[in-house]
């Protein structure tokens, strides 16, 4: 079975990301969030913008997302062009400063998709965006796991990645310190699903497409 795996973006440091919020990432307090479509079906924007509305809605998070009809301005510049779907971290996005650029991809979505997988979707990409890591490398889970078959998996369709994309994405660590984090959350938005046989343990997830509890604490311990 094929999983498809999004790649979240950041500026290279030493070692890589686990679940929870990388500190450098998260944006200021009070901070007016400008996101803009490069392109896209004017339906599926509608519901992007309704899905990733819910991270502030539901958590009463000090950001506002102001929604412009030109992406020029926009710190988060979104399309649905390129292959698979991505994010950059964060404020990280400001830092891109190619207007013509997106900072954001949801390549997977088309008018046609459920409205839980574009909420699915939508979520996990704009919890990119407010600065969250993978939930699955999140040291506290407990998941050990079986680097052969990672990465046979993950180096074939419909990901194709390199073993660096698979060692930021899934076998990776930031050092703790870096990190605002919570306990390991099979819950989380930002938890993929794999099957038992990545881990050497017999850990498996399924797919999650509501925020968990955890996530809107989470959001709230950093954002409120």
């Amino acid at each position: 079975m094929s999983y498809q795996w999004c790649v979240m973006l950041a500026p290279e440091v030493e070692g890589q990301a686990r679940g929870a919020v990388l500190a450098d990432a998260k944006w200021p307090l009070g901070s007016i969030i400008k996101i803009g479509f490069l392109d896209g079906d004017p339906s599926l924007r509608d519901r992007v913008r309704q899905a990733a509305q819910q991270w502030l809605d539901r958590t009463g998070a000090d950001l506002t997302f102001s929604w412009l009809n030109n992406a020029d301005e926009a710190h988060i510049r979104i399309s649905f062009a390129y292959e698979g779907s991505w994010s950059l971290l964060g404020r990280y996005a400001k830092e891109q400063t190619d207007i013509s650029s997106p900072t954001m991809n949801f390549g997977w979505l088309t008018p046609e998709s459920s409205d839980e997988e574009v909420q699915e979707v939508v979520l996990h990409e704009f919890g990119h965006a407010l600065g969250f890591i993978h939930e699955h490398q999140n040291p506290d889970g407990g998941l050990e796991w079986n680097r052969e078959a990672v990465i046979k998996s993950l180096s074939g369709p419909p990901n194709n990645w390199s073993p660096q994309q698979i060692e930021t994405n899934v076998l990776g660590s930031y050092d703790p310190r870096d990190l605002i984090g919570t306990p390991f959350d099979p819950d989380s938005i930002m938890l993929y699903p794999f099957p038992a046989n990545w881990t050497t343990n017999g850990v498996s997830t399924s797919n999650n497409s509501e925020l968990s509890p955890q996530d809107i604490k989470l959001v709230q311990s950093v954002y409120t």
